[in-house]
């Protein structure tokens, strides 16, 4: 059974490959359906999560026997989207009369899913789901402005399967194209060395400045997570090497697990791979994903800078020195041993920003890249080779099966509120609440994206808040892009905000840290996340709009605002900060922050930030001449 589900995997991984390349249709002439490849898919994929991942839903696959329930549910999963497959295109027609052999089908795959769901991602989502499910069936009752009409049951049922933009809409079209391809091009990097190269650049790059473990964790972070796309994946990969490091040299265990989840959240923002969300965000946009990469660059760059300032100054106020050289590796060694690497990534990015090829097909043309160069230019002494592409396609298989589940769930909830007309009627209700006024509406959904999130996976969370809360946005002319970035942030910063963030508590986990006090200081660690997005809505040149000029001078001014805002929160600079000091820096930077075209004279504030920089670094060096101690010298804080 170990031997057929491996292979099924594979198989899985292989046909979405071929379907991404077109070879179905150059070299055999099939034309079909979207949702007919679509269905197809699912009849391995489905099956997969049956045998792969036991009832109890234990990461790691299934150890033991496969129970008879099991293999039932497998079978009858298989035979149902093959059904899907054959039938699609005449009973996709049928919605209105929904007949009975369409219905049972329908009511079948269901349940599936929904229980596949559960088996992969726990129960917050399937919970989730059957709320809004339940939602269309009494939308008619609703209170107010929340009400829409309410679908039959039988035909709710039937409408979630058949329906082109339902089950099989766009968030599976999108996983079962672009998202597996990325991942399967993340599994060739990793198993062609790449895990190994990144970490020692990120070594041998930074361990020689203080705070250097930190540092690694942020640059090695933000490396691994631009491909995997998942802050929990992240974490437990990277974390397991770096936390342990950061509290060898002197970070305590909250804030080493703290510095991890905010790194690995980061890479799910940061270009040119970005996550599974960013994929969605341009499907949902309608614009070449180049577009989305281009315009996260700055917010992501905020970002990072605020968390590498942020872990240098507790490096300075809690005296941790350097790591030791014997321990690091020699840059210019892993440089010569790994100089390919970056290859797959520079045509990567010549494929999507110059020659402007879809997403999957740069993304195909990458893993190519990969498979060629570690077949000629080993390393580690380690050439790939059959076995190894095929451990390659087995793996991504296994890992996005989730994936699917998550599709197919975020498909049933975007149908289900269009269909019944709850999302229009969200929409109104929350512009209501929010007075008629920007900043309101942006706290409501900044709160509402982080409260929806809890629990949830980045994609699923994303998909949701698109369908819910940007068009809410877009209704107040928040251009396209600024709204669903500013979701896109929230969303992934569920990861880390308490009371339920996955990304800082499975951190806590390997820091064996407490996990609430890991959360707040994820929140401290991660502030720009939650100040850029605001920003970005009221300005867009922070999202590479407007003339270069005026993006350089904001992009500038935001640069030092960051450092300043980042001392605020640190209380320190040059030295320990009292609270009138860190009050004066917090200013300083906030007005530096503000884009110019953000309001009327809003220059105004970034000279007045300017000067109040001026004026208290003058005071610092002042300071300095006089009677202040050496920095070296205050004890660690506790």
């Amino acid at each position: 059974m170990r031997i057929f589900v491996n292979a099924l995997a594979a198989a899985l991984t292989a046909f979405v490959l071929l379907i991404a390349a077109d070879l179905f249709r150059i070299a055999l002439g099939i034309n079909l359906y979207t949702e007919q490849y679509v269905s197809g898919l699912l009849a391995i994929a489905l099956p997969l999560v049956f045998l792969h991942v036991p009832a109890s839903g234990k990461r790691g696959g299934r150890q033991g026997p496969v129970p008879w329930y099991d293999l039932a549910a497998a079978v009858v999963g298989c035979l149902g989207c093959i059904y899907l497959f054959i039938g699609f295109p005449d009973l996709s027609q049928q919605v209105a009369v929904h007949p009975l052999n369409g219905l049972i089908v329908a009511g079948i795959l269901l349940v599936l899913f929904l229980e596949g769901l559960r088996r992969t991602t726990g129960m917050v989502l399937p919970i989730v789901t059957l709320a809004f499910l339940g939602l269309a069936l009494i939308g008619g009752l609703l209170p107010g402005e929340l009400a829409a009409k309410s679908i039959p049951f039988t035909r709710l049922v039937y409408f979630q399967v058949w329906d082109s933009s339902a089950l099989l809409g766009l968030p599976l079209k999108i996983i079962t194209s672009v998202v597996v391809v990325f991942t399967f091009f993340g599994a060739a990097l990793f198993k062609s060395g790449g895990s190994a190269f990144f970490t020692d650049f990120a070594m041998a790059l930074m361990g020689r400045y203080r705070g250097g473990p930190a540092k690694i964790a942020i640059l090695g972070s933000s490396l691994f997570g631009t491909i995997s796309g998942s802050t929990v994946s992240n974490v437990l990969t990277v974390g397991v090497v770096t936390i342990p490091l950061m509290k060898r040299a002197g970070y305590r265990a909250h804030l080493a697990a703290a510095i991890e989840a905010c790194a690995s959240t980061g890479g799910q923002l940061m270009p040119p791979v970005m996550g599974i969300a960013a994929f969605v965000m341009a499907e949902f946009l309608q614009v070449p994903y180049a577009d989305v990469a281009i315009a996260a660059l700055i917010p992501a760059i905020l970002y990072y800078l605020a968390l590498f300032i942020q872990v240098d100054l507790e490096a300075a106020r809690s005296n941790i020195a350097p790591m030791d050289p014997s321990q690091l590796p020699r840059l210019s060694k892993v440089l010569k041993s790994g100089w390919q690497f970056p290859i797959p990534f520079a045509v990567l990015i010549y494929t999507l920003f110059w020659l402007g090829d879809e997403a999957e097909m740069a993304g195909l043309l990458a893993s190519a890249t990969v498979l060629v160069i570690a077949v000629i230019f080993p390393f580690g002494g380690k050439r790939i080779g059959f076995r190894d592409v095929y451990e390659m396609l087995r793996d991504t298989g296994l890992t996005v099966l989730s994936l699917f589940m998550i599709g197919a769930a975020a498909g049933i909830i975007i149908g289900t509120l269009n269909y019944s007309g709850v999302g229009f009627s969200f929409t109104l209700s929350l512009l209501r609440l929010g007075g008629d006024t920007l900043i309101g509406l942006l706290v409501l959904a900044a709160i509402a994206s982080i409260i929806l999130g809890m629990g949830m996976p980045t994609v699923g969370v994303y998909i949701l808040l698109a369908t819910l809360i940007a068009p809410a946005l877009v209704q107040m002319k928040v251009e396209p892009m600024a709204a669903h970035m500013f979701i896109l942030y929230f969303g992934c910063l569920s990861m880390i905000t308490p009371p339920v963030a996955i990304g800082a508590f499975a951190a806590a986990n390997l820091a064996e840290s407490d996990p609430m006090r890991t959360g707040y200081a994820s929140m401290a660690f991660g502030w720009a996340a939650f100040l850029v997005p605001f920003l970005f809505v009221y300005s867009d040149a922070l999202l590479m709009h407007g003339s270069v000029l005026e993006i350089l001078l904001d992009f500038t001014t935001a640069v030092f605002g960051v450092w300043f805002i980042s001392a605020a929160i640190m209380a320190y600079s040059v030295r320990h900060l009292r609270l009138v000091d860190r009050i004066l820096y917090f200013l300083a930077g906030f007005f530096l922050m503000l884009p110019a075209s953000s309001f009327d004279h809003a220059r105004w504030f970034n000279i007045a930030g300017a000067v109040l920089a001026v004026l208290l670094l003058a005071g610092e060096r002042l300071r300095s001449r006089g009677h202040a101690p050496a920095a070296d010298s205050f004890p660690a804080k506790e």
